[in-house]
């Protein structure tokens, strides 16, 4: 009776923390105890390790897909200079032509910029290419 109270217990701590790190030996010990519930004799018998295995392994698996699920791998946060190809951005230091000193802010990332003509600090831009660690950008209308 013990193996199914604590069983229990350990599955009524996994609602309340979810985490999937005690719902797999919460399983194993709740099968176990219910099993030698219907027969004592069973916790002495050689089998009722490979019932604990036969339980456990589908219970790991189980709970690694149902942890998968609730949180998905995310993907990189990481931005590269190609990937910023046609999107928006304010200049926030002046662009000067065939220099990479000029800054344009593109979201909540600054990136190094450059354009084939002066652009002013404020100005919003397109980038249009992007070279290595900078971008090239263009001059929108306002």
């Amino acid at each position: 009776m013990a193996f199914v109270i604590v069983g229990i217990l350990m599955l009524i701590a996994e609602m309340a923390t979810p985490g999937s790190f005690i719902i797999v030996p919460g399983t194993v010990v709740l099968v176990l105890g219910l099993l030698w519930l219907i027969n004592p004799a069973w916790t002495l018998e050689w089998w009722s390790i490979i019932v604990a295995v036969i339980v456990l392994i589908p219970m790991i698996f189980a709970a690694i897909k149902l942890y998968q699920m609730l949180a998905p791998p995310a993907p990189p946060e990481t931005t590269v200079a190609s990937s910023l190809i046609g999107r928006r951005g304010v200049i926030i230091s002046e662009v000067i032509p065939n220099t990479i000193t000029g800054k344009v802010r593109i979201e909540n990332e600054t990136w190094s910029a450059t354009a084939p003509r002066r652009i002013a600090v404020g100005a919003p831009v397109e980038v249009v290419e992007s070279k290595g660690v900078h971008v090239i950008v263009a001059e929108l209308e306002r």
